[in-house]
């Protein structure tokens, strides 16, 4: 099929929806470690093997999606999915990648809220611990990367201890917007180079309405759920709302998500980081766990409601943010501030590996050590997250026994 290439790398049967969406299920069904280790499966399928764009346009999109809210490896597929067929092409790309592990936490949620399902005695208490071990290990590989410098290092610890004083929504928005303020005062990017961007089907006024439409179902939503008897309508609002203000990707979004469904008491704490925890041995974007969630709450309709709501504001923000990508990424004061954001978002995952994590999953020094252990299978020993949930579980059920 390659050889069927044009010059510009474009394989003409690619280009339909049906094709697109069955790329990205292949990914979907196994891309396992996390948005890092999608990324890289993207630049191998998209960059080495289809030669769907060059390495300049890869870097500058995964670029522009560290820096928007939502998952970054989903939204990335949607622009790909999008310059390639347009908006057919984002949405065959994204379900592709999202149906597999959508699905199977779902089966997921049926088998321990529905169906009574007994789990294994210590099955959960050993998934939460794994939980502790994988999010442990996205703050040291996000402070590595993200947190350079003494600078970088304070916007990160002011994050961490704002977000654990003030543990909520507005709480986290606030301490984003005071990483931005202190990024721009004190962080200065002068080496913005301009470089051809990916190709995007999009025009500046879609681009517009695309913004307009999540600003309006951002603020809307509360207003029209709050005066609404419909939980659906009520389960699609507040998922949205964390879909859409959610800094740093996949494993920040635990404390929202948690704040929205335990603490409204609609879910059990522990069910939910069970599901967490079972969560990271998925292929594909860790938001699917919202399928799990809304499976547990209502249902297939809720498993659906949740799934598109979370993902939702994602895809507004690609057809949005990318018409106008080129100006926004040359402006050096964009880049410093949106620098300050990334240090802050290490803070609050930070604060979210303190609470809940730890303070509901290591109960015991026991658990302290099987905790390190995982921590070092994932930085060492290059452990996949899938293995360590899967030796997580069974630890936890032999120790129990």
């Amino acid at each position: 099929m390659d050889s069927l290439d044009d010059a510009q790398g474009r394989a003409p049967e690619a280009d339909k929806p049906w094709a697109i969406f069955l790329i990205f299920l292949r990914l979907g069904l196994t891309s396992f470690g996390g948005p890092v280790a999608h990324l890289g499966y993207f630049r191998s399928e998209f960059v080495a093997r289809r030669h769907w764009l060059s390495e300049a346009a890869y870097a500058e999109l995964i670029a522009l999606c560290q820096f928007l809210p939502g998952p970054a490896s989903s939204q990335v597929g949607m622009a790909l999915g999008l310059s390639r067929g347009g908006y057919s092409g984002a949405l065959a790309a994204w379900a592709g990648f999202t149906l597999p592990s959508a699905l199977i936490l779902t089966l997921l949620a049926f088998g321990i809220t529905q169906s009574g399902w007994a789990l294994p005695a210590g099955l959960i208490h050993g998934l939460k611990i794994v939980a502790v071990a994988v999010v442990a290990h996205a703050v040291w590989g996000m402070a590595r990367t993200l947190c350079r410098g003494p600078v970088r290092v304070g916007i990160m610890l002011m994050a961490t201890v704002g977000v654990l004083l003030w543990p909520t929504s507005v709480g986290q928005m606030a301490v984003m917007a005071v990483a931005a303020v202190f990024g721009l005062a004190l962080l200065h990017n002068t080496n913005a180079v301009q470089r051809d961007g990916l190709s995007i089907p999009v025009r500046r006024l879609a681009g517009w309405l695309a913004m307009a439409l999540f600003l309006v179902l951002l603020l809307g939503l509360p207003l029209i759920a709050h005066r609404s008897p419909d939980s659906l309508l009520s389960l699609f609002d507040g998922f949205y709302r964390t879909g859409a203000l959610v800094f740093g990707g996949g494993h920040v979004v635990l404390p929202l998500l948690q704040s929205q469904v335990v603490g409204t008491g609609l879910l059990n704490n522990d069910v939910f980081l069970a599901g967490y925890a079972a969560a990271q041995a998925m292929p594909g974007p860790l938001f699917t766990f919202a399928a799990f969630l809304g499976a547990s709450i209502s249902g297939w309709s809720g498993a659906l409601v949740c799934v598109v709501a979370v993902f939702l504001p994602s895809l507004l923000l690609v057809i949005g943010v990318l018409p106008f990508w080129q100006r926004l990424r040359g402006n050096g004061r964009v880049q410093a501030a949106l620098a300050g954001v990334n240090a802050g978002v290490v803070g609050l995952l930070l604060a979210a590996l303190y609470q809940p994590l730890w303070t509901t999953s290591i109960l015991s020094p026991l658990d302290v050590l099987l905790a390190a252990l995982g921590l070092m299978a994932l930085l060492f020993w290059r452990c996949p997250p899938w293995l360590l949930v899967l030796l997580g579980g069974i630890f936890g059920v032999l120790l129990s026994a």
